[in-house]
């Protein structure tokens, strides 16, 4: 899809050499992943300490 967007040149240069991306689209594309595995990972953390699981970590640990 072609965007038009107006970004700061200095900021995309930052984001680009900090990244190791060589492209602006690559820098983009890596920022919007991140933003969507940090919502969900935020999202998922909500359930810490209301799920009640019946799992026995040693014998998970000893099965091959």
């Amino acid at each position: 899809m072609r965007t038009t967007l107006d970004l700061p040149e200095e900021l995309l240069a930052e984001a680009m050499e900090v990244s190791h991306q060589r492209t602006k689209t690559g820098v983009i594309i890596a920022a919007l992943e991140d933003l969507v595995r940090k919502s969900r990972l935020r999202s998922l953390k909500r359930f810490k300490g209301k799920l009640d699981l019946d799992v026995d970590l040693h014998a998970l640990r000893k099965r091959k």
